[in-house]
């Protein structure tokens, strides 16, 4: 089964909180309310330095993601 790129997602015990999940490498959660990301991926230190910038553009499309579907919903 192919998954969605990103997903919304929320949780009932965090009512103020609203999720975007990446599901591809390098997978990651990201609290759209104070920019937290959890990494679901352990990385070496070699990886840090190639996905640094890699990070940056899926952290700003996970972004640009939320913000079209909160759009598509007004």
């Amino acid at each position: 089964m192919e998954l969605p790129k990103f997903l919304i997602a929320d949780n009932s015990t965090l009512k103020e909180e609203l999720f975007v999940v990446h599901t591809e490498y390098p997978r990651f959660i990201i609290n759209i309310s104070n920019d937290e990301v959890h990494w679901l991926e352990e990385f070496e230190k070699d990886d840090e330095e190639s996905l640094t910038t890699e990070s940056e553009i899926l952290i700003k499309a996970a972004f640009a993601f939320f913000d079209k579907e909160i759009k598509s919903l007004e």
